[in-house]
């Protein structure tokens, strides 16, 4: 079982950043991909970055934040970041981190099993 726990989240102007990070505990925090989704108001959750357990740590990104997001983990520290630059009135959201069992493969947007509680990300034009 993995605990997350999601801060950094707050109110920027846009064209500012922000840096998320995720706090996981539990056991074998390695042995997760680790991810970020978000949820407007009105709107679904979706996919905005994910990050494997494998030691290459491959990076996956949704095409609306391709180039502006990048994420990145610390295995030593339990925590996963997302660095959010150029920001945009349309990323706001709550953000919510993500982990997936390595044993699930494929489509990387599916199969995240244990969630955080989100933090508010709110850009103002």
């Amino acid at each position: 079982q993995v605990h997350l726990v999601e801060s950094g989240g707050g109110l920027v102007q846009a064209g500012g950043s922000l840096r998320l990070s995720c706090a996981a505990s539990g056991r074998a925090f390695s042995s997760y991909a680790m991810g970020w989704f978000r949820q407007a108001p009105g709107k679904a959750r979706e996919f905005v970055s994910a990050i494997t357990w494998e030691s290459s740590r491959e990076t996956y990104y949704a095409d609306s934040v391709k180039g502006r997001f990048t994420i990145s983990r610390d295995n030593a520290q339990n925590t996963v970041y997302l660095q959010m630059s150029s920001l945009k009135p349309e990323d706001t959201a709550v953000y919510y981190c993500a982990a997936r069992p390595k044993t699930v493969v494929g489509d990387i947007t599916i199969g995240w099993y244990h969630w955080g509680q989100g933090t508010q990300v709110t850009v103002s034009s």
